[in-house]
């Protein structure tokens, strides 16, 4: 069993024994404004149980611009420290291991204080610089594309959209070399799953890397999750190279809005395109005005499409069906993300695209806008 055994934080006993530390021991000297003298800094451990408040450890007050805490931890245990007062904002995460732990407290933003001294701590300090510059790009490209959007600059929109991929390919990048290069860092398997927002990134290559990391973070609550994840994405990543460019779409079924079953060969027109969305995806309504614009205007040259939706509750289907004007045939099983049709093409995000020729060979696959319209029309004009 693990062990974590607090003592009284006493900053002039911990100064005198600074020196000589115990096997497993570890020893944290903060530093802080002296505005917080006479503040209490709680030591805080993250609940077992989702959604609950975290448990109280142990207890400091700052004296002239200082506290400790001195335990033991057998293994790296994630610690979290509040400030009196500060409750409200971020705390400061650290990692509780044997050594001497310095932590210099940022009275403006408390969750970018420094902490050094010991390996993990070194580690989650370059995790956090590279976390900050990543979230401050994510955050600025998402408000230029909310400008964009809400003006309508459809030329601007599609420009973010291709920024925000260069940025998932260049996030990804980064936090697969600071993976490798860290493997038996505690923090590695919680930058593990930033790798999973590449919709470029294989089975095989999240695997290798995740292969890399010790057996006891594989065994961590969180491991286990991305243990699961691999297996479905490699299962996904199968049925997407079974249902790939070039391949013969296969047969699926099931229900429309008025409970009748409806297979793809029921569907199929010289041009079909599979349209895999649902009421609640945003980015599939902004996208269906263009998708009802070129139906309307080359389904009497033989294009035709079958929506295929991921939603779970049937009257949001219907409804968003008619609201956004959806007049060709759909389907559902109303299993979301379970959804066996989504399954079958190896689709784990939308909205999403299948292109089916009159041979019904899949001719290709998530093209939208002005580029899936030049598709359509090149193969209806053979």
């Amino acid at each position: 069993m693990k062990k974590f055994l607090l003592f009284a934080s006493v900053a002039a006993f911990a100064v005198s024994c600074n020196d000589s530390l115990k096997e497993n021991e570890f020893l944290v000297s903060g530093t802080i404004d002296t505005i917080y003298n006479g503040k209490q800094v709680f030591l805080k451990e993250a609940p077992k149980e989702r959604m609950a408040q975290p448990i109280s450890l142990d207890t400091a007050v700052v004296e002239n611009g200082k506290f400790t805490f001195r335990g033991m931890a057998e293994t790296p245990q994630e610690r979290f420290l509040f400030i009196e007062g500060e409750e409200k904002n971020a705390p400061i995460r650290f990692f509780a291991e044997e050594g001497n732990i310095t932590i210099n407290v940022n009275k403006d933003t408390i969750y970018n204080s420094t902490v050094t001294g010991t390996f993990n701590n070194e580690v989650l300090a370059k995790y956090n610089k590279l976390n900050n510059e990543v979230s401050k790009k994510g955050q600025e490209l998402s408000q230029e594309y909310t400008k964009a959007s809400q003006s309508q600059d459809a030329e601007a929109v599609k420009k973010i959209e291709e920024q925000f991929e260069a940025f998932s390919n260049e996030m990804y990048t980064k936090f697969k070399a600071f993976i490798e290069e860290n493997p038996t860092a505690e923090i590695s398997i919680q930058a593990f799953p930033s790798l999973l927002r590449s919709q470029e990134a294989t089975y095989e290559e999240l695997q290798a890397i995740f292969d890399k990391l010790p057996q006891s973070s594989k065994d961590s609550d969180l491991g286990k999750k991305i243990s699961e994840y691999l297996e479905k994405k490699k299962q996904a990543d199968a049925a997407k190279s079974a249902t790939s460019v070039g391949k013969q779409v296969p047969d699926f079924a099931a229900p429309t809005p008025e409970g009748k079953m409806l297979s793809i060969k029921e569907a199929m027109g010289k041009v079909t395109i599979i349209d895999l969305w649902a009421s609640w995806c945003g980015p599939c309504r902004k996208e269906n005005p263009n998708v009802v614009a070129m139906y309307n205007e080359l389904h009497g040259k033989g294009l035709n499409i079958i929506g295929v939706s991921l939603d779970e509750d049937g009257d949001k289907w219907k409804q968003a069906i008619a609201a956004d004007k959806l007049t060709w045939q759909h389907i559902s099983n109303l299993k979301g993300w379970d959804e066996p049709i989504a399954k079958q093409f190896g689709v784990n995000s939308i909205p999403a695209t299948i292109i089916v020729d009159a041979n019904g060979v899949i001719v290709a696959r998530d093209l939208r806008g002005d580029e899936l319209k030049a598709k359509v029309e090149e193969l209806l004009a053979k």
